[in-house]
């Protein structure tokens, strides 16, 4: 296992550890440079690539089959990622968004795709690079959203076709996410930050 699981953090300060663990002899190989919160679960054959994250209780299950999430790839809090034990393994390619709450269910995602918040991707569905699933739909076994298509609804129905300024967004997004996983990784000293803004708390009344 390539990741760092030291518990001091940027500042010095003590830092809880991922719960990051082999499932027999399955154990998960995670880049060097991913950020793993510390309230996620990361348990045998998955693979985390390169300026990926995974962010706060998220949990990933390789234990029947495997899980792969490819690089600049962000999978945000509260996601569930699973496999199917005899079909289908879960592949999720480079430079993709999967929004807070997902299901992510023994599918393929590929690359500079969008899954929304609280949206349903099931046994052997496929979304194609740069397709976008809606937040809160339910892609259903099998289905697939090609290329440059936003499908939305429970269960999901092609909405329409991407725009130019949709596709730039969903590309904005992983780079953002990106930079927010470096700044919790390394603090300060992961700037600089072009893509990643922040606000200070406002004054007390």
């Amino acid at each position: 296992m390539s990741y760092d699981l030291t518990e001091d953090g940027p500042s010095g300060a003590h830092v809880r550890r991922a719960y990051i663990a082999p499932f027999m002899d399955l154990v998960p190989e995670i880049d060097a440079s991913a950020f793993i919160a510390p309230t996620a679960a990361i348990i045998g054959a998955v693979r985390v690539g390169a300026n990926s994250s995974i962010w706060h209780q998220v949990t990933l299950r390789g234990d029947n089959n495997y899980i792969i999430i490819g690089e600049n790839t962000n999978i945000q809090d509260n996601c569930c990622l699973h496999i199917d034990s005899r079909n289908h393994p879960t592949i999720i390619g480079d430079n993709v968004t999967v929004g807070h709450s997902a299901l992510v269910h023994a599918c393929t995602i590929g690359d500079g795709a969008f899954v929304g918040m609280g949206s349903m991707v099931m046994d052997g569905a496929v979304i194609e690079p740069q397709g976008m699933l809606a937040a809160g739909a339910m892609l259903t076994p099998g289905k697939v959203i090609p290329a440059r298509e936003i499908w939305a609804g429970r269960p999901a129905q092609k909405m329409r076709d991407m725009s130019d300024d949709d596709v730039a967004n969903i590309t904005r997004a992983a780079r953002h996410y990106v930079e927010v996983a470096r700044a919790h990784r390394l603090g300060a000293g992961g700037a600089p930050f072009d893509n990643m803004h922040w606000r200070q708390l406002p004054p007390k009344n």
